[in-house]
């Protein structure tokens, strides 16, 4: 690719129209097709904006999974070609929709959850567009999925202290407040959690035959 093709500094690429692309620098991109019609284009369009394209131009039972972001072309079995399971994304999804006379399956698309779609005849606005909205996206699920996890551990943690209070109480005789310090108490002299500690309880009093549960 000749010189001219690159933009002369990074600012140029940061102020293209859409927005900060600066986080993008650097992305590992794999590009898996073999329509040969715009590869060229859309991998000199990818090192505009100076991330690192690798072009696989074989078709795997399972597509390949190191990269941060996977253009991929459209096929009906493509769902079964994922190398995650549905809704645990470990990159950006970018499908390559075939020319619009040529029929494709929305429920197919449903089912592979892209994070863009790229349809030809391509265009270098277009290829942008399908970078940043598709990183963008996924990026944005990952930290939802993220709030998701902790949300569910915090969950697991209260309902753990609230049996481990509840043993303490049947076995100790004593009020709610009281087996809650005592189990705050033996957490730090152990140097745990109180979640850590009210799991061990609960899972030794089940273990010895255990409390019933509410």
């Amino acid at each position: 690719m000749k010189d001219a093709d690159m933009p002369s500094s990074p600012e140029k690429v940061e102020n293209s129209g859409f927005g900060t692309l600066r986080t993008l620098q650097g992305l590992r991109v794999v590009v898996e097709t073999d329509v040969e019609d715009q590869l060229d284009l859309l991998l000199r369009e990818l090192k505009k904006l100076r991330v690192l394209p690798r072009l696989v131009n074989r078709r795997a039972d399972i597509l390949p999974a190191d990269g941060e972001v996977i253009f991929c072309d459209y096929s009906p079995g493509l769902a079964r070609r994922m190398p995650w399971p549905i809704g645990e994304a470990t990159a950006a999804l970018v499908i390559m929709l075939p020319p619009d006379s040529e029929a494709f399956s929305s429920s197919m698309l449903e089912a592979v959850t892209p994070d863009a779609v790229l349809a030809r005849p391509f265009t270098a606005n277009a290829i942008k567009a399908s970078l940043v909205m598709g990183f963008s996206q996924f990026r944005y699920e990952r930290r939802l999925r993220s709030k998701a996890a902790k949300l569910e551990e915090n969950l697991r943690a209260m309902r753990a202290i609230e049996r481990a209070k509840s043993i303490v109480m049947s076995t100790r005789g004593v009020g709610s407040e009281e087996a809650y310090q005592y189990i705050r108490s033996q957490a730090m002299a152990r140097r745990l959690s109180v979640s850590s500690f009210a799991e061990a309880i609960v899972s030794s009093f089940d273990l010895l035959g255990g409390l019933p549960q509410s």
